[in-house]
């Protein structure tokens, strides 16, 4: 959907830095086909970017557990063990994607036909993110210093948080990304994004911190509101191809310049 998104190890590593370079303190890292552009949790697929990123940069590095619909346990920490990040994603609850394939009608040509057959496929996959999935992607890559970055989609998710720091699998101080506006979870209301805090506040106390993302058109707004609230702000092309309405970003360091202004 757009071609500035990086796609080979070199092109996501460059953006890494400049992401780094406009103001960015953590990089979130996903791996995709340097042919098709699929995502793949392969670590050799990711092996040129991390090792690039360290050695011209001292960003914090976090690298995602999650997967594709087909994707193992073994396939989704393969990279997180490998290279032993700062940081890892958690996603702490098992999402459906509603709606997306909604998004078919709305293109006419698609650059690789995995694109479209992974949106019409939507109504009948489930991210899976089990008890059982969340406790070993801890232990196996906490086990070598990683800490998490839990994310959580909807207010059950936070309580999911609490529920493996009361069985002794999480430590404090947390880090939670709230996130809003994707298929399944809390919507982009902001009385949503109050009500996470509050409750974060109450299972938390002072032993977290904060980070808001959202996705699209809705990044800008509630990434705004949130850093007026206290937080850290995740932004990039993950979540929005867009620097503003009509105008594709062409970097990942463009949004980071631009929310560091606006936040």
């Amino acid at each position: 959907m757009s071609d500035h998104l990086p796609i080979t190890p070199e092109q996501i590593a460059e953006q890494a830095i400049g992401a780094a370079d406009a103001g960015a303190a953590i990089i979130h890292f996903h791996a995709r086909n340097p042919i098709d552009g699929r995502p793949t949790p392969d670590p050799d697929v990711y092996a040129p970017a991390i090792d690039k990123v360290r050695r011209e940069s001292d960003v914090v590095i976090n690298i995602t557990t999650s997967g594709g619909p087909n994707a193992t346990v073994e396939d989704r920490i393969a990279a997180a063990l490998r290279f032993k990040p700062e940081l890892a994603s958690l996603n702490m609850g098992s999402l459906s994607p509603y709606g997306r394939q909604r998004i078919v009608g709305k293109f006419d040509k698609w650059k690789h036909a995995w694109e479209r057959e992974l949106f019409l496929a939507a109504p009948s996959r489930v991210y899976p993110n089990t008890e059982e999935i969340i406790t070993r992607t801890i232990q196996e890559i906490g086990g070598a210093g990683t800490r998490f970055e839990c994310e959580c989609y909807d207010v059950g998710h936070l309580y999911n948080v609490a529920y493996f720091a009361d069985i002794g699998l999480l430590k404090p101080p947390f880090i939670i990304q709230t996130v809003f506006g994707f298929s399944g979870g809390i919507g982009v209301d902001a009385d949503n994004m109050t009500h996470m805090r509050n409750i974060a506040d109450r299972l938390f106390g002072s032993e977290y911190r904060w980070s808001v993302l959202a996705p699209g058109k809705h990044q800008l707004r509630l990434c705004t509101m949130g850093a007026t609230m206290g937080s850290n702000v995740r932004v990039g092309m993950e979540d929005s191809l867009y620097l503003e309405r009509g105008r594709l970003a062409e970097s990942n360091a463009e949004q980071v310049a631009r929310n560091t202004r606006y936040s």
